[in-house]
């Protein structure tokens, strides 16, 4: 934290923090999903230990590459790995011992208390898209993203009430340098939402950029003992740890903020076609990321990540919503609960170009699948289109909408008296309807989750209203939500500190674009 940022934060007052909090507007979000349905399983005992071993056999004979990175290898070589060159072989064992040091669960602090989310046991979270470097709207096209489109994603997702976390890269903004971009994109996450946000991992200095600027939102005092950022670490598959990812890894870690550490694969490509292949090669992967955490600081927040998906064999191209990353991402949950370490996968997956039918069954496979393999944080929960090269308002508003039957689902069924509905059934007996009862007046507000984008009007009353299609529905409710938007307080010598930081940091170096 600058000096300059530590002095506008001292002159915070108790009185200014308590009167912007009395203005606030605040706009409902669900609470993060607490499952009441058992997990799908697809992999007996047999096959667990089957994988487990040949993972522990793949880090002790073949071993993983931490490149440009002596301080990775002299902290395994002193842990007891054998390292040559670059490459280090972990005895069998030693990385999952290691990973017993990691939280089986972690709350990661929004500076909303009530937007605070708990990662792991039986929760879900839900986070939307990140990383592309496009966007596409109805009045737009497809367009290289700019700042104003990231913090439009911003809002929206803050707007959004069955999305429980702000995310990170919601989309790449070109328009802002390379090595000043990370700033803007912190600052949009943390003045125009209060819910939880993700921290940059392109560089360590920009690592080190996001503690410090989280330093200034919640306190310097309260970032070693408090999860603020949970950041995505991604392994360069097949089992390459690169140094600028681990680089942010240990800032994070040290900073006793969470990573996921997460393996990227397409299969048949970073890893084998068959599906105990990759899960063995995931399994691998993540025991060595993980214990490289804990060798950085044991007892740091982790989330066991699995980005899998499968090609097309003929063009090459990612494919998303198929049976066989559902059978991975199954089995990685498995992998992860026995492992005690909470899961990341799936999300609004799909390879559309555009907002259609094909993204929307890609995608309903992909976000069920989630929900039934356990997962405890859902990355590209919404806004995810063509592989993910793309940020899209329509698809981000239509996914976002279908969140909710997520939260609907894991509710489980309810057997207490009400739910018998005994008194309803007497009252209206055979041949009567049930849309006067009593029973059904008490409850039909909150009997039926009910979409915000869809139609379900009589054909006579769609037409008369222009016909419209999902995608021209959601286009409406885009710029509703971003026309209702109302910006969450903020203590105004915290919001002082965070602008005369990005903007000390922005002027201390010339713009790189490369």
């Amino acid at each position: 934290m600058t000096e300059a940022a530590t002095r506008r934060r001292g002159r915070g007052g108790g009185g200014a923090a308590r009167r912007a909090e009395r203005s606030a507007v605040s706009f409902e979000t669900a609470r993060f999903i607490e499952r009441n349905i058992p997990n799908f399983e697809v992999l007996t005992e047999e096959a667990l230990e089957i994988i487990e071993h040949n993972a522990e056999t793949v880090l002790e004979e073949i071993g993983v590459n931490f490149p440009d990175n002596p301080a990775a290898l002299d902290r395994w070589r002193d842990a007891g790995a054998d390292v040559s060159g670059e490459r280090v072989r972990i005895p069998r064992g030693l990385a999952r011992k290691l990973c017993a040091t990691a939280p089986s669960s972690f709350t990661q602090h929004a500076r909303n208390p009530a937007r605070s989310v708990e990662v792991g046991g039986k929760n879900l979270v839900l986070a939307p898209v990140y990383g592309p470097p496009f966007v596409r709207d109805a009045d737009g096209g497809r367009r290289y993203a700019t700042m104003e489109d990231f913090r439009n994603f911003v809002k929206l997702g803050y707007m959004s009430k069955w999305l429980h976390h702000s995310g990170g890269t919601v989309c790449e903004p070109t328009d802002v340098a390379v090595n000043k971009r990370h700033l803007d994109m912190l600052h949009a996450h943390m003045t125009l939402s209060d819910k939880p946000f993700m921290g940059s991992v392109t560089e360590p200095d920009r690592a080190r950029d996001s503690v410090e600027m989280a330093e200034i939102l919640f306190g310097k005092d309260v970032i070693q003992r408090k999860t603020v950022m949970t950041s995505l670490i991604n392994i360069n598959s097949p089992m390459t740890f690169d140094d600028v990812m681990m680089g942010a890894l240990e800032v994070y870690a040290q900073s006793n903020q969470a990573c996921i550490i997460s393996p990227f694969i397409v299969g048949g490509a970073m890893a084998p076609v068959s599906v105990a292949g990759t899960l063995t090669q995931v399994l691998a992967e993540v025991l060595a990321g993980i214990a490289y955490s804990q060798l950085c600081r044991a007892g740091a927040p982790v989330i066991m990540g699995a980005f899998v998906t499968s090609i097309d064999m003929n063009s090459g191209a990612p494919t998303f919503g198929t049976p066989e990353a559902a059978h991975i991402t199954y089995g990685a949950g498995q992998l992860a609960r026995r492992l005690g370490l909470p899961f990341r996968s799936a999300g609004s997956f799909c390879g559309s170009k555009l907002p259609d039918a094909q993204a929307a069954y890609e995608t309903a496979n992909s976000l069920n699948m989630g929900l039934l393999a356990g997962v405890n944080f859902m990355l590209h929960a919404c806004g995810w289109l063509e592989g993910g090269l793309v940020s899209s308002y329509e698809k981000f508003v239509m996914d976002a909408d279908q969140l909710g039957t997520l939260h609907h689902l894991a509710a489980g069924v309810q057997v207490d008296a009400n739910a018998q509905a005994m008194d309803a059934i007497r009252e209206v007996g055979p041949g009567g309807h049930y849309l006067g009862c009593a029973h059904t007046q008490a409850n039909f507000k909150s009997a039926f989750w009910k979409s915000d984008v869809l139609d379900y009007k009589p054909f006579e009353t769609w037409e008369d209203e222009g016909a419209r299609d999902t995608a021209q529905l959601a286009t409406e409710r885009v710029k509703k939500l971003l026309a209702d938007y109302q910006q969450p307080a903020m203590d105004p010598a915290i919001r002082e500190a965070l602008d005369a930081y990005v903007a000390e940091k922005k002027a201390a170096e010339p713009d790189s674009f490369m």
